[in-house]
């Protein structure tokens, strides 16, 4: 059994609300209901009256409830009692992040900030956004690392929650490369000869971006859609093979687009779109525990991100 499971139960059991629940987990409603089936398999009987609205927990939910609460409350108490005993490792910063960032910025971001924050200790969690967000707000990481677009933004308390923006990323079509540089497909394709197209898997993050991109294009695209995964690095592979068109984030496609074995598949600025690249923590007042190295870069990165602000503004001139 999944302790989350435990977890979604508890926030179930407080909001009476599949819909509400899943808003504040951070997941979908069908992937929240299924993880409350899944409970429900475990434990061999219904704990969720869904037969009316609002619905309401059964008999044997609300016995489980009470235990699942203890559970929970032994499980945090172990937990905070090991960290009491965690001597090595408390310099370490954790970071959770979406794979695609893991593989495309993470790397050459850190070689940079090492030049002028020196002796960094980094652990990567590499997962997908959902669970990445997730993963901040039930502080099983130091830092959060994700994109951010007005038409998916991180769904954030900011009175608890603060967010610095490290930089911008284009998601925007590529295809494999001929031998005159040029894709061998391109966007929008006609109706007799649609361009096999290699998508995010339905409610990925990056999924409902391509969605986004695609409503607002001018013209319809004639897509067929031959492969799905969550995760960009495996559209890139397939694209890099032939198999079709993908949307794919600029910094995980750079070099191959120099080589010439990918070349962008859509006329510029208009299939695509630029993300924000965001640093997320719990505000110190609201975290469990701030590890100094974590509140040092923090504060390295504001000041650093200031000094860029301020250059930018226009300079006064005295009369």
């Amino acid at each position: 059994m999944d302790t989350k499971w435990l977890e979604d139960f508890v926030s179930l059991a407080g909001t009476r609300s599949f819909s509400r629940s899943a808003q504040l987990r951070h997941v979908t409603q069908p992937a929240f209901s299924r993880r409350i089936q899944a409970l429900e398999a475990w434990a061999g009987v219904d704990l969720v009256d869904r037969s009316i609205f609002p619905m309401r927990l059964t008999a044997a939910g609300e016995t489980f409830l009470a235990q699942a609460q203890e559970m929970l409350a032994s499980l945090q108490a172990t937990r905070n009692l090991m960290r009491t005993h965690q001597a090595s490792g408390s310099d370490m910063i954790d970071f959770a992040l979406p794979h695609t960032l893991a593989f495309a910025f993470f790397p050459q971001w850190l070689l940079e900030l090492r030049r002028t924050f020196p002796h960094l200790k980094t652990r990567l969690i590499a997962l997908n956004v959902h669970d990445a967000v997730l993963r901040l707000t039930e502080g099983h990481c130091d830092l959060l690392l994700a994109y951010d677009h007005p038409s998916q933004p991180l769904q954030l308390a900011p009175e608890r929650y603060e967010m610095l923006s490290l930089g911008r990323e284009t998601l925007a079509p590529f295809a494999r490369a001929d031998a005159d540089g040029r894709p061998l497909w391109q966007l929008p394709g006609s109706a007799s000869a649609k361009v096999p197209f290699l998508s995010y898997a339905s409610g990925a993050y990056m999924s409902r971006l391509v969605e986004h991109i695609l409503r607002g294009a001018t013209q319809l695209p004639q897509l067929d859609i031959v492969y799905e995964t969550d995760m960009a690095e495996s559209l890139k592979a397939m694209a890099l093979e032939g198999h079709g068109l993908a949307f794919l984030p600029a910094s995980t496609v750079r070099k191959d687009v120099r080589a010439k074995r990918l070349a962008p598949a859509g006329e510029q600025g208009t299939w695509e779109l630029t993300m924000d690249v965001r640093l997320v923590r719990e505000r110190p007042g609201s975290a469990r525990t701030v590890k100094p190295g974590a509140q040092a870069l923090w504060d390295h990165l504001s000041q650093a991100h200031a000094a860029v602000e301020d250059r930018r503004q226009p300079s006064r001139v005295s009369a």
